[in-house]
């Protein structure tokens, strides 16, 4: 049985690229992941995801965006796939928005392009919108989207590249009694490592139930694509931005690759098992979106629903990440709670990840284990 320096268990985009950052300085990984990367139960499959700067007051992870908007946009460059499509993200909330305010000023603090916008600015910009007159909004040009399923995938191929091997098992939950030697597989294999990271997103809690079974919360998170009018461009880049509409708790990205005008909640929805539970959006959710396409984007009233999905966040009590060892074995490391917006975040996470296995960087207070209440009062947006 081959001894690996690091086994990372979770081929998502938090334990792709803490693989190809291990492997990149010269750790040899195996990566592993129950069902492939990015496939169709994960937290990081899908077509696309929001890339954006502005979190409030919060500088942390601003700066963690920023880092890994250049880390996107540099492996697009060397796998030549369209990855990161530049579409700018335009945040709308209503005037005395404390966090949006905050957000604004974070970024002008850290040196983020944005524009601040008024309800006429906007309106002029995007005519697709209808906004009352109290709405404002922050246009950042240099954010956008990223190809989700693609992008996760490209990272598990630039890690085998580097040197690092990946196979598709299921692992049994560990029995720790001091440090882990080895995993076994549902077929009876073995895994061994000097060190493990469990990047195992919605599936941590059935990992290590008594630790973090009430500390990590899946929730069931629709998300419906909705077809342009024939011939109609609007609703495509570059007429139409990725948005998020804070204060209504949904966002939305445009027609990317002709797949349909995506509109998604974001408030938590109910709990979900990523293994069992089927991936049907409920009548009431339609019903939902599309009153609120009707006021925003009456043109997309009566558009046909042409895709729709089930996926799941992974919520840490505020919304902080969880990346620490495991309290009974100091060569397990725990890395997720990607909480909804966690994705945007992968090469910084994995950097981080790296740092920490190989001592180096000071650790974060905010993803500590310790930090995480089986509460839920989200916090970071």
């Amino acid at each position: 049985m081959k001894t690996r320096d690091v086994a990372v268990i979770g081929a998502g985009c938090f334990g792709a690229w803490a693989a190809l950052h291990l492997q990149r300085r010269g750790l040899s990984v195996l990566l592993v992941d129950t069902y492939g990367p990015a496939n169709a139960r994960a937290s990081s499959g899908g077509e696309s995801r929001i890339i954006r700067m502005g979190y409030g007051p919060d500088e942390l992870y601003t700066r963690m965006s920023l880092r890994s908007l250049a880390a996107w946009q540099r492996l697009a460059g060397e796998t030549r796939e369209p990855l990161f499509q530049p579409t700018g993200v335009l945040w709308l909330a209503r005037t005395g928005d404390r966090y949006t305010a905050d957000t604004l000023a974070t970024l002008a603090s850290v040196g983020v392009p944005h524009e601040a916008l008024d309800a006429p600015a906007i309106r002029a910009r995007y005519p697709q919108f209808v906004l009352d007159d109290d709405v404002w909004g922050i246009f950042e040009p240099e954010s956008g989207a990223l190809m989700a399923r693609r992008a996760v995938q490209a990272v598990v191929r630039e890690a085998v590249r580097a040197g690092a091997e990946y196979r598709t098992a299921a692992v049994a939950p560990p029995e720790l009694r001091g440090r882990l030697p080895a995993l076994r597989t549902s077929d009876g294999a073995e895994i061994a490592a000097g060190s493990f990271v469990f990047a195992c997103g919605p599936w941590l809690p059935k990992v290590f139930p008594g630790l973090l079974g009430a500390r990590i919360f899946p929730t069931r998170q629709e998300v419906f694509f909705f077809g342009p009018p024939p011939g109609d461009a609007r609703f495509a880049p570059p007429r139409m931005p990725t948005w998020i509409d804070f204060g209504a708790e949904i966002y939305g990205l445009p027609d990317l690759e002709a797949r349909g005008f995506k509109l998604a909640p974001d408030r938590h929805g109910g709990p979900i098992d990523p293994d069992t539970d089927e991936r049907l959006v409920t009548p009431a959710g339609v019903e939902r979106v599309r009153a609120f396409l009707a006021r925003r984007f009456p043109a997309l009233a009566a558009a046909p629903l042409v895709e729709t999905r089930v996926c799941q966040y992974e919520n840490t009590s505020n919304g902080d990440f969880l990346i620490d060892r495991h309290p009974d074995a100091d060569n397990v490391w725990l890395v997720g709670g990607g909480s909804g917006h966690g994705f945007k975040h992968g090469p910084a996470v994995g950097g981080y990840v790296a740092d920490r296995l190989l001592g180096g960087g000071a650790p974060e207070p905010r993803f500590g284990l310790g930090t995480k209440q089986a509460v839920k009062r989200r916090a970071v947006f």
